[in-house]
């Protein structure tokens, strides 16, 4: 959501965090867990606490 909100690409994001452009897929269908370390880079790379971007209760789909 955050990365769509600010018109990021999912191939820029990659770039950006140093990850294959599907890892950001795999994380944002929930089909994959980050490291602790990438889930911080994510983190810090919006600028927001690693709370706003991963949770231990799935967030709900947007438009419900």
């Amino acid at each position: 959501m955050l990365r769509a909100e600010r018109g990021i690409s999912r191939k820029d994001l990659a770039a950006a965090l140093g990850v294959h452009y599907q890892t950001v897929g795999y994380l944002e269908r929930g089909e994959y867990s980050p490291s602790l370390f990438l889930a911080l880079k994510i983190a810090e790379y919006f600028e927001v606490p690693v709370e706003v971007v991963f949770s231990l209760h799935p967030f709900a789909r947007l438009g419900s």
